[in-house]
């Protein structure tokens, strides 16, 4: 478990390197991820190690949002200010995931047997 971990924070450290000497407009853990996903490929496979430490995270992802959820109620007092923006921002962005998410749904999946019209 211990080699399969840092095999996942390697990958995450050498994404925030990467966005810090190229000035990337991404997350560092964002570039990581795509680098253990290439690494993967070449790889040809996923190892057994490696699938069952991530699927032990996975399997315990709730605990992961407890910091963010106490960073949250650190700073109830700015959100009160900003609720109008924040709520506003939250609509908006969720609805522009739902229809770009039915638009390119639409487009990649393959048309279902009722849908086709023979004639």
């Amino acid at each position: 478990m211990v080699p399969a971990l840092l095999a996942l924070l390697g990958c995450q450290l050498a994404g925030e390197l990467l966005v810090t000497l190229l000035a990337l407009p991404l997350p560092g853990p964002v570039v990581g991820m795509v680098l253990l996903f290439v690494g993967l490929l070449v790889r040809r496979g996923v190892p057994a190690p490696l699938a069952a430490t991530s699927g032990a995270l996975l399997d315990n992802l709730a605990l992961l949002f407890v910091p963010a959820g106490v960073g949250v109620l650190l700073h109830l007092p700015r959100l009160a200010e900003s609720w109008a923006a924040v709520s506003a921002a939250l609509i908006v962005s969720t609805a522009l995931t739902l229809l770009v998410t039915g638009w390119a749904m639409s487009l990649l999946a393959p048309p279902r047997a009722e849908d086709r019209r023979d004639g």
